[in-house]
């Protein structure tokens, strides 16, 4: 859902099928988000305003909230960070969070044998069937390294 008008046409299929009607708020939002994943409520108002100069900011909170509730965006919240945004929803992915600049990057869910993923009931819990896995992987992108190393460490 890159282009405006496919995308345009995705989102209102979408909301239609959630029984929500489709209105150039709704549009806006999902626009910006889909232009600008992982990103907080205020830079998705910013980048909404471009197309919907009048929107408000409790605007874009409530349609920020209404279409997390629906699953039609994904809201997350890396440390240390306000809740992100992204329309990626509807697979299992994670996300690697560089704790130097803040860049959030999608990891592939794990696959094979992952024993962190796999929860230990202790007695007399009530186990429960697991559906989702949400991990968080936070280290230092290849930038930031590189802008970390010292003139004598870089070869």
């Amino acid at each position: 859902m890159t282009d405006s008008v496919g995308g345009s046409a995705a989102w209102t299929a979408a909301l239609h099928a959630h029984g929500r009607r489709v209105t150039k708020q709704r549009l806006a939002v999902l626009a910006a988000v889909e232009r600008h994943p992982h990103s907080p409520a205020e830079s998705i108002l910013a980048a909404a305003r471009e197309e919907l100069p009048e929107l408000t900011a409790q605007s874009v909170y409530v349609v920020l909230g209404d279409l997390t509730e629906l699953q039609m965006l994904r809201r997350f919240e890396p440390p240390h960070s306000p809740a992100l945004y992204e329309t990626r929803v509807g697979d299992n992915h994670h996300h690697a969070v560089c704790i130097s600049c803040g860049r959030v990057e999608d990891v592939e869910c794990a696959v094979g044998h992952a024993p962190c993923l796999t929860p230990h009931w202790d007695a007399g819990s009530k186990p429960m069937t697991i559906q989702i896995a949400d991990v968080l992987y936070q280290g230092i992108c290849e930038d930031c390294q590189r802008a970390q190393q010292l003139p004598s460490e870089r070869n």
